[in-house]
């Protein structure tokens, strides 16, 4: 059964304004967590942060760019994409 991923609605406009490869990224890791669920080890700098929440590197180097992501229902597999943009400031 696959996931959901969403993307909080205030960070379509942010998304847009990120540079084209991390804009890739995103939708890269969008469609990995659609198909193997919100844990995802197998990209870069990923860990678990408090409670249902996660993240991973988008981009390597200076700036860094992160996106942070929390499971909101297990049972219907929905997962929200809440922050993408620079690891500065990322709200962890």
């Amino acid at each position: 059964m696959r996931w959901t991923v969403t993307v909080r609605r205030s960070l379509h406009k942010n998304i847009r304004k990120l540079p084209q490869k991390v804009q890739n990224a995103l939708v890269a890791l969008k469609k990995d967590m659609e198909v193997n669920g919100p844990i995802r080890g197998d990209w870069p700098n990923f860990s678990a942060l408090s409670g249902n929440r996660y993240h991973c590197h988008l981009k390597k180097g200076h700036p860094t760019y992160v996106a942070i992501w929390e499971i909101r229902n297990k049972e219907i597999r929905l997962i929200e994409v809440i922050y993408a943009g620079t690891h500065e400031k990322a709200p962890y």
